[in-house]
């Protein structure tokens, strides 16, 4: 059964930064591309960055392009997204998600529970 679970989430004030990370188990890590996405208040999901199986190609939405930072680290079976310059936009439930193979890197297989991030003064 795939299991993921997201930590690291809090409260940063504009400007400042987060660290979040993902643990995966029951996915073959190695061989699976993966995604954080995001859902703000009132807001649906939005695709937030990607990476495939073996760590190319780096994608991001347009918000988190040049802020953002996605890796991942195979031996630990973690996914991590480094958040700076954090803006009150960038309030929301945060998900680890797992990519459908062969698809883009915004449809998913499976998801965790999120984690929260609130940027506010």
């Amino acid at each position: 059964q795939v299991q993921l679970v997201e930590s690291g989430g809090g409260r940063a004030q504009p400007g400042g930064s987060l660290t979040l990370s993902c643990a995966a188990s029951g996915v073959p890590f190695n061989d699976n591309a993966m995604s954080w996405a995001r859902q703000g208040p009132g807001k649906g999901v939005e695709w937030v960055a990607g990476i495939y199986s073996d760590g190319s190609g780096p994608h991001y939405s347009d918000s988190a392009q040049g802020r953002f930072t996605i890796s991942r680290d195979v031996a630990k079976s973690t996914l991590t997204l480094q958040m700076d310059s954090l803006t009150p936009e960038d309030t929301a439930l945060y998900f680890c998600a797992t990519v459908r193979p062969g698809g883009p890197l915004y449809e998913f297989d499976n998801w965790g529970q999120g984690t929260l991030v609130t940027v506010s003064s």
